[in-house]
């Protein structure tokens, strides 16, 4: 996993950050013999706890200012980021006793979705989520969080069996897209998703999903037919990527051409939440998930639980024609009566 990758527009953030480090370490060794870290000399900065206040103080209002406003883009960026949590990371960080569950029982087991039964506070459920890897051959192995048509077959196999023992399902999304690969192809990628978006509306217990990063087309949507959906704060939902989107209508991907596309795709949490498209907008930790795993857990754990606590109380055939409601009122559009009346 990378841990020199920088955000452009966090460049300045990144510089106080080290600042910050090279005060700390200064006054924590008592004296100016500490290495110079990002260009600045140790002797240059004085052991003063004030001045590690103040740094602090300057980076949280930084911070407040660059993630205030974020552009459609950087949202995408910021949700592709190396070090951003992936669905191993809130495992460890929200499940306790957590077995994961591998193969479709049929080809193969595909590394892009981890399956697995553990506790999320104190009720016991399935965890499904795409995964990205964090090492290089981690990421060939997932390719990318592109899962193959196993993956889905994969999830849906152990659905059934959380359906059999009663237990609710959480879902996590973060993919491009499913692999568009040959194999892939072959062995039935388009029948697989639509297989999982039939039977997922069928399940007799409570399902919530979570985009936690990207949630890219039909890649995103095998797992998301739930009954609640949200994002996190700095993720992106959309039928395809922007730089798909721009490749299609202006021939070309460019910085201009996909910032054009983020904008018009209205991938946002916040665009989504508006559009009717996910019910909730899971908060992040100040500045991003990545700069705190564990801030950004414990936020989303809060909301799985409060969303659990509620579907778990209901008849399961009134969560079923709930879900397939919430899906079939999606995209509605209201059509304007024409003016009838002339002038006189």
């Amino acid at each position: 996993m990378s841990t020199f990758y920088q955000l452009e527009f966090e460049k300045p953030v990144v510089a106080i950050e080290e600042e910050i480090q090279l005060t700390r370490r200064a006054i924590e060794s008592d004296g100016p013999e500490v290495p110079a870290l990002g260009g600045i000399q140790a002797e240059e900065i004085k052991p003063n706890p004030a001045d590690l206040e103040l740094l602090e103080k300057r980076r949280i209002q930084m911070l407040k200012d660059v993630y205030t406003d974020l552009s459609p883009w950087n949202t995408v960026r910021v949700a592709r980021h190396p070090n951003r949590p992936q669905t191993s990371d809130y495992i460890k960080h929200i499940c306790r006793d957590f077995c994961e569950l591998h193969g479709d029982r049929g080809f193969a087991d595909d590394p892009a979705i981890i399956t697995g039964f553990g506790r999320i506070g104190n009720r016991k459920c399935l965890v499904v989520g795409h995964q990205k890897g964090k090492t290089t051959q981690e990421k060939l192995a997932c390719h990318f969080g592109c899962a193959h048509p196993e993956g889905y077959r994969k999830a849906l196999a152990k659905m059934r069996k959380a359906e059999k023992f009663g237990l609710p399902i959480v879902t996590l999304v973060d993919t491009p897209g499913a692999y568009p690969g040959l194999g892939a192809e072959e062995r039935g990628q388009a029948e697989a998703i639509a297989m999982n978006l039939r039977e997922m509306s069928r399940l007799k217990v409570p399902i919530v999903s979570i985009v936690i990063g990207e949630g890219g087309s039909g890649g995103a949507l095998g797992i998301a037919v739930a009954d609640r959906v949200a994002m996190l704060e700095y993720s992106w939902y959309s039928v395809i990527s922007p730089e798909g989107c721009a490749a299609i209508l202006w021939k070309q991907a460019n910085e201009q051409t996909n910032n054009a596309a983020a904008v018009a795709l209205n991938l946002t949490a916040k665009d989504n939440l508006k559009n009717g498209i996910v019910d909730d907008v899971v908060h992040e930790p100040l500045g991003g998930a990545h700069r705190n795993h564990e801030e950004a857990s414990k936020l989303l754990q809060n909301w799985i639980e409060s969303q659990l606590n509620e579907l778990c109380e209901q008849d399961p055939e009134d969560l079923i024609n709930a879900r397939y409601e919430r899906f079939r009122k999606l995209g509605e559009v209201q059509i304007a009566e024409p003016n009838l009346t002339t002038a006189q």
